[in-house]
C-alpha cells in the first residue's frame, strides 16, 4: 500500500477526543486525518517521549512502544471509520482480530516526539441495509519518513442499543463496570514484567502448572491509560498488555542478553468472547517457550477460551549500539 502523503499533513494539535473514543485529551495521539481516495485515508499522530503507561519500560535505549503505535493506529482507524465509512456517532466498535508488526530500529526515540504517519485502507466486509456491520482497516506506519511497521484490524459494528441488548442477554442482567471495581494487593513486582511503575502491572499469581506458565489478569482499575473510560469488560488493550507481561516474565534460561534486552515487537490477536468482570481471567503460555521468536498466549475464563494471541519477542540488545536517535 503506497498512499501519497499530503504535504501539509499536520502535527500541531490533536483531533477532538470524541472522534477517537477517548475521555482524556492527554490520551489522544492522532493530530490530522485526510481522505485521499474513496477507500484511503492518511493520518498523522505524535508519539510522546514521556507517557505514564507507554514509556514505562526498564530498557535502554528508549523505543516507542509497539502498543503505543497500536493505539495510534486504533485511534486513526476509529476516526477514519466515522469520517470515511459513515459510522454513526453511537457506533460501538468491537475488535474481532488484529495483527501488528513493527521494526524497533525505526522506533528508537530521539530528543523530540515521533511524527507517525499512518496510511489507512478501509474495506467494508459486511453491510446490512444502510449500516456497515463489519469492516477491516490495513495500515502502514512511518516514523519521521521511515517505514516502521504494519497493522490490520477486523472490527464488528453495533449501535449502542444493539450492544446493550447483546450484553444484557449474555449476562442475564446489567453488566458490572470497571469504574466500580476495587484493586487488590499486588503480588507481582513491576520489574518481573518489564515495568517500573506498579500502576502498570496487570498480572497476579504468576506460576507454572501442567507445563504452562500462567497468571491471572489483575489490572489496576485506576490506571488512567488502560481505563481512560469505564468498560463493562476487560478491553483488548488490557489483554494484549497481559500477554506481553506474561511472555516477558516467563522463565527462559540462557536468554540472549538477559531479559532486559527482549521486547515484544509484534502481536497477533483473535478475540472469541468478552473478558467479563465477574470471574478470573487466566492467561497461559507454554513453559518451555523460546526466549525470542513467537510465543503463544491463551486467555480462558471459566475454562472457556476467550482469546488467543501470538507475540513476536525480539532480542534488541543491538539497538544500544546500532540505534540511531532522531
Amino acid at each position: 500500500m503506497d498512499i501519497e502523503i499530503p504535504a501539509d499533513l499536520g502535527f500541531r494539535a490533536t483531533l477532538d477526543r470524541t472522534l477517537v473514543h477517548r475521555s482524556a485529551v492527554s490520551e489522544v495521539f492522532v493530530t490530522d486525518l485526510r481522505p485521499v481516495s474513496d477507500t484511503e485515508v492518511v493520518a498523522a499522530a505524535q508519539l510522546p517521549l514521556n507517557h505514564g503507561y507507554f514509556s514505562d519500560h526498564a530498557r535502554t535505549p528508549a523505543v516507542f512502544d509497539v502498543l503505543l503505535v497500536l493505539e495510534a493506529g486504533r485511534q486513526a482507524a476509529i476516526a477514519g471509520t466515522h469520517s470515511h465509512m459513515g459510522a454513526r456517532a453511537d457506533t460501538q466498535m468491537i475488535v474481532d482480530r488484529f495483527a501488528i508488526d513493527t521494526d524497533p530500529a525505526a522506533l528508537v526515540c530521539g530528543d523530540r516526539p515521533g511524527e507517525l504517519v499512518i496510511d489507512n485502507r478501509f474495506t467494508v466486509v459486511r453491510r446490512r441495509r444502510d449500516r456497515v456491520r463489519a469492516g477491516r482497516v490495513e495500515q502502514v506506519f512511518r516514523v519521521d519518513g521511515v517505514r516502521a511497521g504494519t497493522h490490520t484490524m477486523d472490527v464488528l459494528f453495533l449501535s449502542s442499543g444493539e450492544y446493550e441488548a447483546v450484553r444484557h442477554a449474555q449476562l442475564g442482567g446489567p453488566a458490572p463496570r470497571t469504574s466500580d471495581q476495587t484493586s487488590g494487593p499486588a503480588d507481582v513486582a513491576p520489574g518481573a514484567v518489564g515495568r517500573t511503575n506498579p500502576l502498570n502491572v496487570v498480572l497476579g499469581g504468576l506460576g507454572t502448572r501442567d507445563g504452562a506458565f500462567t497468571a491471572q489478569v489483575r489490572p489496576r482499575w485506576d490506571n488512567p491509560s488502560l481505563f481512560d473510560h469505564s468498560y463493562d469488560h476487560l478491553p483488548a488493550a488490557v489483554l494484549t498488555e497481559a500477554a506481553r507481561q506474561l511472555v516477558l516474565a516467563a522463565p527462559v534460561p540462557g536468554a540472549p542478553g538477559g531479559p532486559g534486552d527482549r521486547r515484544v515487537t509484534g502481536v497477533r490477536a483473535d478475540f472469541t468472547g468478552f473478558a467479563e468482570l465477574t470471574s478470573p481471567v487466566v492467561a497461559s503460555t507454554p513453559a518451555d517457550g523460546p526466549a525470542t521468536g513467537e510465543r503463544h498466549v491463551r486467555f480462558e475464563q471459566g475454562g472457556v477460551r476467550i482469546a488467543d494471541t501470538t507475540l513476536t519477542v525480539t532480542d534488541t540488545s543491538r539497538l544500544a549500539t546500532e540505534g540511531t536517535p532522531r
